[in-house]
Order: structure tokens, then sequence, then C-alpha cells
């Protein structure tokens, strides 16, 4: 069964940094893409960032590309998000996700607000 873990977040003041982990279990970490979402309120869920197995490439939202990385540990089966520059308008919760068997899975959700 896939189990997805997302910690990390926090409260943070404008232009700081956090990081974000998501801990996957249940399933070959290695041979998927992994990806972070996240809602803001009132908001749809959006894409974040992706990265493909293998770590052979990364893809970003247009509004946290230079900002965020997203990063993987295959041996720690565990998919990063480290954001910088943050700004109140990422605050959300960051969710975890993986397509496996044409199901998207995804995690509880770890809560990130930037304010002052």
């Amino acid at each position: 069964q896939v189990h997805l873990v997302e910690s990390g977040g926090g409260l943070v003041q404008p232009g700081g940094s956090l990081r974000l982990s998501c801990a996957a279990s249940g399933f070959g970490f290695s041979f998927y893409d992994m990806s972070w979402y996240r809602q803001g309120p009132g908001k749809e869920r959006e894409f974040v960032a992706r990265i493909a197995m293998d770590d052979r490439s990364r893809d970003y939202a247009d509004s946290v590309s230079g900002r965020f990385t997203i990063s993987r540990d295959d041996a720690k089966s565990t998919v990063y998000l480290q954001m910088n520059s943050l700004k109140p308008e990422d605050t959300a919760v960051y969710y975890c996700n993986v397509y496996r068997a044409s199901v998207s899975h995804w995690g509880q959700g770890t809560q990130v607000t930037v304010s002052s």
C-alpha cells in the first residue's frame, strides 16, 4: 500500500526558507516520478514541482521557478522540496504525490505559512 508522509512545514517570515520532506513506502520509489502540489486558502490544488525517476528531469511551476528546488534520495525513498525566498502567496498546504497504477496517491500534507 502506497504511503506518503510529508514533514518540514511551519511558519516562516517572507524571504525565509524551508525544506519539506516526503517519506514514501509501499512501492518501488526509484521507478516513479514524484511531485509536489499545494493548496492555498480558498484555492484549487496546484502543481508545484516534479522530479523524474533517475532525476533525469525536473519541472517547476512558473510561480516557484528559481526559488524552489525539488530533489530525491532513492536510497531513503524520500523526495524533498527546498523553498527559498518565500512569499506570503506561497502559504498553502503542501502535498507529495505519486501516480502509480492509474491512481494518484497523496500524503496528508504539511502546512506552510509565510507571514511577518
